[in-house]
């Protein structure tokens, strides 16, 4: 942030203490909790089915912000490298955002992302989770001014994003682990998803 011009600077550091003091979040679905089923069309244009992919094993389910999102496109290489480890606890990866389909396969095309990324327009699954934010709007034209236009990603214009959130589901479709972090600067860490899958 001390790159960003002192006037920039002062709105972001506003808005992520807003964040912080938030109530965003707290009512996420948390461990022990069925997990909501969904079926969401995939950048493949594949449907995929969340209950359905179950039954073969655990699931680890990422909601992210978007292909926009720097913090977003780091956790998206760093769980493709993941990938091989994870499929060979028999489980599945798969990735969630609000993108159009789009725009998630292009954020798949660019990472070389070999696992499914789904699109939740409207952030119909996101809301079910627990797990909505509106961006601020003291933040929208920096955002845009950043080229982050999160309207024309999600094809709507509401500007509301998921909370980054990873789940490890087990095959009964119980929650087994659940990291959600209002900062979006954090995710949960690789070795903590592995720990968690080889657990159930």
């Amino acid at each position: 942030m001390s790159s960003l011009p002192e006037e920039d600077a002062q709105i972001v550091g506003a808005s992520f203490e807003k964040l912080h003091s938030s109530h965003i979040g707290e009512s996420a679905i948390a461990v022990g909790q069925i997990a909501p089923d969904f079926t969401l069309p995939g950048a493949s244009g594949k449907t995929v089915n969340l209950h359905s992919k179950l039954n073969e094993g655990p699931v680890v389910l990422n909601f992210y912000r978007g292909g926009w999102c720097p913090f977003c496109n780091l956790e998206l290489r760093a769980l493709q490298a993941l990938l091989p480890e994870i499929k060979s606890l028999g489980a599945k990866l798969i990735g969630i955002s609000p993108e159009t389909p789009d725009n998630s396969l292009s954020t798949a095309e660019k990472h070389q992302l070999q696992f499914d990324l789904l699109s939740d327009i409207g952030n119909c699954i996101a809301r079910d989770y627990g797990l909505i934010f509106t961006v601020y709007e003291e933040m929208r034209p920096l955002y845009l001014k950043w080229g982050l236009d999160v309207p024309a990603s999600n094809g709507d214009a509401s500007w509301e994003l998921p909370v980054p959130a990873t789940y490890i589901i087990d095959s009964k479709c119980v929650v087994r682990t659940a990291h959600v972090d209002k900062d979006y600067t954090r995710r949960m860490e690789p070795e903590q998803i592995l720990a968690a899958l080889r657990s159930l």
